[in-house]
């Protein structure tokens, strides 16, 4: 059980003692801060409110809207929505600020508040410290009785979204009618159930929902992993799918399975949209330093230039907003294209593949077969708690310092088609290690290596 306070909001797991998980002493305190922040950034302070189905999304949210009506903030309460859905009404609605209620792909017990700004963006780094100062020193005035923020309740901006992915160029709507494609489509039991299937359904799909209710009883391990995606990688075979789509609770993230039941791989979602893009409109790309190299080839392909953004959504839209980046995103299955907005987009992820799909006019197994082919390896390793992290990194650094070396989060160490990306946990005493190569037999040993470097520079010099 834990809590834990960060510079895009407050997440935890439910129950338990205030301070330590997240319970509604927790809840009231943070969304409070947030929202007196807002007030002093804004004459005309109104938030929009939306949650994933999570088991306690309800009672949280009616904690948070509570909370902010008490701070004479006019709330917009959007109920059971998505992650984008919610930063898209932030502009429509002219509001000063959203709170996303989700823990995106956490199991069930956990629930987190999400801050975006009025652009309906996360909130900076910056930001994120002055809302954290608020929590702490909790000197936030409440409003009198007579000045009381309004609730409006509105359910109908999943329609919207939609309506304005419609309205991209690149989204073809016409040409993936035609096709009629047959998607079996993971609602994860949350609000994947409410978005993804009207979507698919105004593109002339026909679809096949599997855990569509909306309970938030999660029927899997809800992060759209290739090892909790058995259920929906069966089913495509059962019903001759031409694919099928996996999406996290708050449906931010987009996870493929081919025609043939096979995983087209989470990194390779922003990879084959990104084709997509470029093949139409040149320009850079962005991702996080702990994302496949592939997105690099593809861009440099397409005569583009590649930038590698430390993790965390809100640096890498920062830095596609400094690149004038045309497509970016994180290898977790997030696609972000700012054409449409500036966050990641499982919806709009999914309208821009099946248009490329319906280009393509193969199956889709054939398009992954396109693309180079690297796998990442996930590890990590203990450091003891004594041992200053970051002169640990230093000191590999210097071992491969004859290496091109990124260093603005962590350390990643490039070789001519390898990398090695290590980062230090904010929350724990480990050091997080993800490699990647052509073959999943270099991947591990790259690992292995780098472990026993640390172990060697442990043992050898005084961190």
């Amino acid at each position: 059980m834990s809590l834990i306070k960060s510079i895009s909001g407050i997440r935890g797991t439910i129950g338990g003692l205030a301070g330590d998980n997240l319970t509604p002493q927790d809840i009231v305190e943070c969304a409070a801060a947030f929202g007196y922040w807002v007030i002093q950034k804004t004459e005309n302070p109104k938030i929009i409110v939306g949650r994933d189905a999570r088991i306690s999304g309800e009672i949280v949210a009616n904690l948070v809207i509570s909370t902010l009506r008490s701070l004479g903030i006019n709330v917009v309460d959007l109920g059971l929505s998505t992650t984008p859905t919610v930063e898209m009404a932030v502009p429509m609605e002219n509001a000063g600020a959203g709170i996303i209620i989700t823990a995106s792909h956490n199991p069930k017990h956990w629930n987190a508040l999400k801050f975006v700004n009025h652009l309906g963006e996360f909130i900076s780094a910056q930001d994120g410290k002055e809302v954290l100062a608020l929590i702490e020193k909790r000197a936030i005035e409440y409003t009198s009785v007579d000045n009381l923020g309004t609730l409006t309740k509105d359910d109908s901006y999943i329609q919207k979204h939609i309506d304005e992915i419609f309205k991209l160029p690149l989204v073809k709507k016409a040409i993936v009618e035609k096709k009629q494609f047959k998607v079996v489509v993971d609602a994860v039991n949350s609000t994947g159930a409410i978005s993804v299937p009207p979507l698919l359904e105004q593109m002339g799909c026909e679809v096949i929902v599997l855990n569509e209710e909306v309970t938030g009883q999660f029927a899997h391990n809800p992060e759209p992993l290739p090892e909790n995606l058995s259920e929906l990688s069966n089913a495509v075979l059962f019903h001759n799918a031409d694919i099928g789509i996996a999406v996290d609770p708050d449906v931010d993230r987009l996870a493929l399975v081919c025609e043939d039941g096979e995983m087209f791989g989470e990194e390779y979602t922003l990879v084959a949209v990104a084709d997509y893009i470029l093949k139409n409109k040149s320009g850079n790309t962005v991702s996080n330093l702990s994302s496949t190299r592939a997105l690099r080839d593809i861009t440099e392909k397409h005569k583009g230039k590649y930038e590698a953004a430390a993790v965390g959504e809100v640096n890498v839209v920062e830095k596609m907003k400094a690149t004038n980046a045309v497509i970016g995103g994180e290898g977790n299955g997030g696609v972000i294209y700012p054409a449409l907005h500036y966050g990641r987009d499982a919806l709009v992820g999914i309208a821009l593949m099946l248009t490329y799909l319906a280009e393509f006019d193969k199956p889709i197994s054939f398009l992954r077969k396109t693309y180079p082919d690297y796998t990442i390896s996930k590890n990590k390793i203990e450091i003891p708690k004594e041992i200053d992290l970051d002169i640990l990194l230093k000191e590999l650094s210097k071992k491969y310092n004859k290496q091109p070396q990124n260093t603005i989060d962590g350390l990643k160490i490039e070789f001519e088609t390898d990398w090695i990306h290590l980062r230090k946990s904010n929350t724990e005493p480990i050091i997080r290690i993800y490699t990647e190569s052509t073959s999943n037999v270099v991947a591990d040993n790259l690992a292995a290596k780098i472990k026993a470097d640390i172990n060697e520079v442990l043992k050898n010099a005084t961190v």
